[in-house]
């Protein structure tokens, strides 16, 4: 994230107490009754960003999410998983299990806590996705990256994921490092680095020298709309405090430490220079920038006091406690948190960072009136180099090359999935939201709820991305699960990398449904042969949201993958290479279609099409033979019940099947006797608009 000494000012980890897994007073907070009114009913957001974690890598394993188990997952060029990447050595890695790692490298279980951070910049997670076949994740990021943990190594994690409502959608915003990405979630965008035409995908700003980036920041926005804000964090914040990046907040600092000793070039350099002084000397310089604050103007003074001024270590939550029992918490909170408490695999632990979420929940809910009217979002800003399966929505090339969601000819984002637990008396009851979202959902669902719009956030990314308030349920009060106790903070070692053992192949999940949240998608799609060779391939969608499809051509069909956002109905035609075609269709929510066959076979001009009976969450098979000759089609269910159906079709004629579900979620395969290579698969759900069960 930035360089190792100013990184490692706090990156011990400190010992710590057993804590509850999540504490008494969430508990009793949870149980009480809930309060009604909508939107209107919060009247606080809480954000707290942790560090790079991607979703597989902490949550790959879990029961009921899109994890490991995923029937829909992508197939790489090669024909293998996803999940097993190819190595330019030689071979496939797979995703491995932490413990077993430190086993075989004769390490105790409590190592698995420091691991050592990995190439996050934009030019290797750019390659590591590869143009979307997300396959060079081992040659783009080294060692490799495919470690995860279990329910046992992040037990606070997973508790709250099964007590709240958990997405297993949500992105991080750019291919790349931290300060871009909470550039996103303050401001909705990336612009430029100051005076250049180069995008603002680095971590440039990290540089105390850097002029500060000239677009408005969204705690500006509240500002203006007399909104009350506060960022909350100590001396050290890691650097992970995105609004003192921005012009307005440069300028303040620079203004305040010229009458301060010593040549300080941003109050973070003043801050993280107080480590290193004698307690007389800290004194005598935090009152020289007091007396610096008295003499800003105003505005510049309310700018400094909640979005600049840092607090002495280890005072985050306390300030955040004092605040609520001074009934002075304000309307919009973004936590952040210390290098030891960020979870930042470089200089934190799960486990640490677990123990600042058990204080954070407890001043919430020790107050009850707080709790009732406050909403908690806990994301990760980005993935740092760790594997997840899933290919994220990317905007297609606009015409004429850069748009605002691209640089250099590629995408800058939506990119690898994060985890995001949405903590509140509305969100309790373990569901799990597959819509799609990224960082820029927390500012909509911001605007929303506040009124105050943010012009930076592009039309492709409002059009892919949902605003969260369908991770809530403002009508039914849910009940939590009781939990478990975790262990303690183990002693600091030296960070560390895993060895992942040769050919592995796809981890297991846990077995298991959980209740999920309703989606705006509904997709579907066609694919035949036309008269002049081609493939013509249908996209289609029901849902009341725009619904993302990349289509993966595997037998040369395109040069790279497809990216198509689809409100209703979007037609292509794909050239053929040669006489056969195979290609991948992935869309949301574990929709994954293959489609193979050859222009010379006996069931070239067969459609099969996708439609839904909804309210009897039936799957209709479409079969149509525009063929010369007759065609016998053999359906079978690879999952999600056990029949089968032949269909005999004879020219121009069609027939629509009925294919029973299980609670909506299907994975059938259409093969043709008479021509080997025709092949359609279809894995998905028939989605109602209402909430489900996960497969």
């Amino acid at each position: 994230m930035t360089s190792t000494t100013r990184r490692e000012l706090l990156g011990a980890a400190a010992g710590g107490a057993a804590l509850s897994l999540l504490p008494h007073s969430l508990h009793e907070a949870m149980a009480q009754p809930m309060r009604r009114g909508g939107l209107r009913a919060i009247e606080h957001v809480v954000v707290l960003m942790q560090e790079n974690r991607a979703f597989d890598h902490y949550f790959g394993t879990m029961r009921g999410v899109r994890g490991y188990a995923d029937r829909g997952a992508v197939r790489l060029p090669s024909g293998r998983p996803v999940y097993e990447q190819p190595n330019p050595a030689g071979g496939t890695v797979a995703p491995f299990s932490l413990r077993e790692a430190a086993e075989r490298a004769g390490r105790p279980d409590s190592d698995i806590q420091y691991l050592g951070d990995l190439d996050h910049s934009w030019d290797g997670s750019t390659a590591a996705w590869r143009e979307g076949f997300n396959d060079g994740w081992i040659g783009a990021k080294t060692p490799p990256t495919m470690t995860y943990y279990e329910r046992r190594d992040i037990p606070l994690q997973y508790e709250l994921a099964e007590t709240f409502t958990f997405c297993d959608a949500y992105h991080c915003s750019m291919f790349g490092p931290t300060n871009p990405n909470r550039n996103y979630l303050v401001s909705g965008t990336i612009g430029y680095e100051p005076g250049t035409t180069e995008r603002a995908v680095t971590n440039a700003a990290y540089d105390y020298d850097h002029p500060g980036y000239e677009w408005t920041s969204y705690p500006e926005r509240l500002e203006q709309a007399g909104i009350s804000w506060q960022v909350y964090q100590e001396w050290d914040n890691f650097t992970d405090n995105a609004i003192e990046y921005f012009l307005p907040f440069k300028r303040i600092g620079t203004k305040m430490l010229a009458s301060v000793d010593g040549a300080y070039r941003t109050t973070e350099e003043f801050y993280y220079a107080l480590f290193d002084k004698p307690p007389a000397e800290r004194q005598r310089l935090l009152a020289q920038l007091a007396a610096a604050r008295a003499r800003l103007t105003a505005a510049e003074r309310s700018l400094f006091d909640r979005g600049m001024a840092r607090s002495e270590p280890e005072s985050l939550v306390p300030q955040l406690k004092a605040d609520i029992e001074a009934r002075r918490l304000p309307r919009v909170s973004w936590l952040v948190p210390s290098a030891v408490d960020s979870e930042h695999p470089g200089a934190s632990t799960p486990v640490g960072s677990a123990n600042l979420i058990h204080d954070v929940l407890d001043a919430l809910a020790s107050d009850r009136e707080t709790w009732s009217k406050t909403a908690l979002f806990i994301n990760f800003d980005e993935n740092d180099g760790y594997f997840d399966h899933v290919p994220p929505p990317v905007p297609p090339l606009p015409p004429g090359g850069e748009g605002p969601d691209h640089f250099e000819g590629k995408p800058i984002g939506l990119a690898t999935r994060v985890p995001m637990t949405v903590v509140s008396p509305w969100t309790v009851g373990g569901y799990v939201s597959s819509e799609v979202f990224d960082h820029t959902s927390v500012i909509r669902f911001l605007e929303r709820w506040a009124g105050v719009d943010e012009p930076n956030i592009s039309d492709w990314r409002r059009m892919a991305c949902g605003d969260l308030t369908s991770t809530f349920d403002f009508e039914r009060q849910r009940r939590p699960p009781r939990v478990d106790q975790p262990g303690p903070v183990p002693a600091p070692i030296d960070r560390w990398h895993p060895g992942a053992p040769a050919n592995g192949k796809t981890p297991g999940q846990e077995r298991g449904r959980k209740p999920t949240r309703s989606l705006p998608y509904a997709p579907g799609l066609s694919a035949r042969l036309d008269r002049a060779g081609r493939l013509k391939l249908t996209l289609r969608n029901r849902g009341d949201s725009a619904a993302h499809f990349a289509v993966y051509p595997y037998a040369e069909e395109l040069e790279r993958p497809l990216q198509v956002d689809v409100r209703r109905r979007h037609e292509e035609r794909l050239a053929l290479a040669g006489d056969v075609y195979r290609v991948g269709v992935q869309g949301p929510n574990r929709f994954w279609c293959e489609l193979a066959g050859k222009r010379s076979g006996a069931a070239a001009r067969v459609d099969v099409r996708l439609g839904a009976a909804v309210f009897w969450q039936l799957l209709l098979l479409e079969l149509e033979n525009r063929g010369d000759e007759p065609v016998t089609l053999r359906l079978e269910a690879r999952a999600f019940g056990g029949r089968e159906r032949t269909v005999r079709l004879r020219p121009g004629r069609s027939r629509t099947v009925e294919w029973d579900t299980a609670r909506g979620w299907y994975d059938v395969e259409v093969t043709a006797p008479e021509d080997r290579a025709f092949r359609r698969r279809f894995t998905g759900r028939v989605e109602t608009g209402r909430a489900g069960v996960t497969p």
